[in-house]
């Protein structure tokens, strides 16, 4: 999907019109509606998309992966079907513009807060079913989540890059990921750099607006490393402050994909019989 392209233009791009108080009640968040003699919200409507969306995943999840075990279809579509996942996508057709918030949400940050941006992301999959019905729904949905899909399908066992970078370590007794992260910055506007460290190997840099991204995007290179069998270590920088690792966070606010994956049971199963070498053994695989 294009960048920020707003949602009216990814509708128009697909030959899609909303009805304009369908659209309306779609961006209505509930604070708004309190401070304004309780005008119908989006909640009704987010119910509905909520379950438009399950249904238009797991049905291309289940065609397109026809090898997969339940258990592994079912956390392929929790890594899609996610608040993160749906905040994210609202983010690029920028909805936190567009929805109606009361003045205690806007003044909190609502605009940006996920939980809100998700919400309302499935009440505009809502309406566009009840407008048009499941086909534009389905045509809707791909158009969005497609890519988030195709990534999901690399994130190994795990439903985010930490897990399943534990996942494939634990896999080839390499031991415990130990991140390491520097911040930078005055308080309002502070950066983290993180570099992980598997075996005698080191990872990264990642980078972020707070520790959980950039250990995120370290261990996305760490994992697609160890995972190609490559050596793509770096030297730790020794000015790097080592944070105490708490094991792999689940995803923000995935309220439907809570806590981490079992061991054993991977997207990318095949990747635990595939030799990795760390900087120390360059010339030894580790089984």
């Amino acid at each position: 999907m294009p960048d920020r392209f707003t949602m009216l233009e990814v509708l128009e791009s697909l030959g899609l019109q909303l009805d304009s108080q369908l659209v309306e009640r779609a961006l209505m968040h509930r604070s708004y509606s309190y401070e304004h003699g309780g005008l119908p919200t989006n909640e009704r409507l987010e119910f509905l998309g909520d379950s438009v969306l399950g249904i238009v995943v797991t049905e291309h999840i289940f065609l397109i992966h026809p090898t997969l075990s339940e258990g592994q279809l079912a956390k392929l579509r929790a890594a899609v079907v996610n608040s993160h996942a749906l905040a994210g996508v609202a983010r690029e057709l920028d909805l936190g513009s567009a929805v109606r918030l009361g003045r205690g949400e806007e003044a909190t940050g609502g605009r940006d807060k996920s939980s809100i941006l998700a919400d309302t992301m499935e009440a505009i999959i809502g309406a566009v079913f009840v407008d048009h019905g499941i086909d534009a729904a389905r045509l809707f949905i791909h158009h969005l989540f497609d890519p988030l899909m195709a990534r999901a399908a690399t994130l190994g066992a795990g439903l985010d890059w930490k897990t399943s970078l534990q996942e494939i370590c634990s896999a080839h007794s390499l031991g415990t990921p130990k991140y390491q992260v520097a911040e930078s910055g005055p308080d309002h506007e502070k950066s983290f750099e993180a570099t992980v460290m598997v075996g005698d190997g080191a990872f990264g840099p990642g980078f972020g607006t707070n520790k959980k991204q950039a250990e995120q995007q370290a261990a996305e290179l760490a994992f697609a490393a160890l995972a190609a069998g490559t050596d793509a270590g770096k030297g730790a920088d020794p000015t790097m402050v080592a944070e105490d690792e708490d094991g792999a966070d689940p995803i923000d606010g995935a309220d439907r994909a809570e806590g981490t994956a079992p061991a054993g049971d991977g997207l990318a199963a095949d990747l635990t019989r595939t030799p990795i070498k760390t900087t120390s053994d360059a010339g030894t695989s580790r089984g």
